[in-house]
């Protein structure tokens, strides 16, 4: 089984432009856009989509998180169940749910602006040990920087690195939540001898090592005990480096792109499932063929989740079905 810790939020995704008549009431009309639009939920947050994108694959996967008791809450959960994510360690909480209110730029490149004080997610626990069916450990995201839930997730990444669990971290940089960037880029650093796969984005690579080219960065967390680092490079493809060097490196899929939501946690979803469905437990094991494989296959996966709105990774089925 998969396990995926980490927060579970609702993004306010923008939907159509809203303007005023002349009679000041409201109006969806281009024509008189206010630059304001209406925000439309969806459920998600960075380790809730890799959670989805790996069960919706076939997968035994996971989520660890604290999830209110509120509507949002209540929706979150059932689509967990819906994607076949099993909640066994989900924990429940009358805080609020998380949100995150996203701005698309030109390009359908998401930012975020968060809302955090206080809520569900961040209140989460270590629940002990995981289960013995437990062979793989997925963290990040704002799970991984809000306390007190960051303290319970370090500390289960520890001990699940030292019981041999294939532990795997993606930071997703949230900029504007790090009130520290010095201290947690430390934090970033004592957390990588018990990661076996780092994924990551050409842009956090750059902001976690203030401005250094990614994959000379990879080869340097690679030096610091990570077996390997997938980086993934937006429009160029993705990328893995081991202690080999660059060992493989595939090609963006180029569709229409919808929005940008959930595609990096998509590539963490697929991965996750790839190794998953052969065994995989030892990275070194894995040659270029291998990881070329491993890497078109999360291509493919996030090809499908950027050419929709919002975080939707792709089933199983639909995978088979698109060429």
């Amino acid at each position: 089984m998969i396990v995926v810790g980490g927060e579970a939020l609702v993004d306010l995704v923008p939907g159509e432009p809203i303007g005023r008549a002349g009679n000041g009431s409201p109006k969806s009309d281009s024509t008189v856009d206010s630059g304001l639009r209406a925000l439309l939920p969806r459920l998600g947050g960075g380790p809730y989509n890799v959670a989805l994108a790996a069960g919706r694959l076939g997968v035994p996967t996971s989520l660890l998180s604290r999830v209110s008791t509120d509507r949002f809450g209540g929706a979150l959960v059932d689509r967990l169940v819906d994607s076949g994510v099993d909640t066994s360690l989900v924990q429940r909480g009358d805080e609020p749910t998380t949100l995150a209110v996203v701005a698309l730029d030109e390009k359908g490149t998401a930012h975020y602006t968060f809302y955090v004080e206080g809520t569900a997610d961040r209140l989460v626990h270590d629940p002990g040990p995981l289960p013995e069916e437990a062979t793989a450990l997925s963290l990040g995201t704002l799970g991984l920087v809000l306390e007190p839930g960051a303290g319970a997730y370090e500390a289960v990444l520890r001990r699940e690195s030292a019981r041999g669990t294939l532990t795997v971290l993606d930071p997703n940089i949230r900029a504007a939540l790090i009130d520290d960037p010095a201290a947690y880029r430390e934090r970033f650093r004592s957390w990588l001898p018990d990661v076996r796969l780092l994924k990551i984005s050409d842009d956090d690579a750059a902001w976690l090592t203030e401005g250094a080219d990614p994959v000379a960065a990879a080869k340097t967390w690679v030096e610091s005990g990570v077996d390997a680092v997938v980086l993934t490079r937006g429009a160029d493809g993705i990328s893995v480096i081991t202690a080999a060097g660059e060992l493989a490196h595939v090609p963006a899929r180029r569709v229409p792109v919808v929005d940008t939501i959930g595609a990096g946690d998509t590539v963490q979803g697929a991965l996750l499932a790839w190794l998953h469905q052969r065994g995989v437990r030892e990275l070194a094991a894995l040659g270029a063929e291998q990881w070329r494989e491993a890497l078109s296959f999360a291509a493919k996966a996030a090809s499908i989740t950027v050419s929709r709105s919002g975080a939707e990774p792709p089933t199983a089925a639909e995978m088979a079905t698109t060429v």
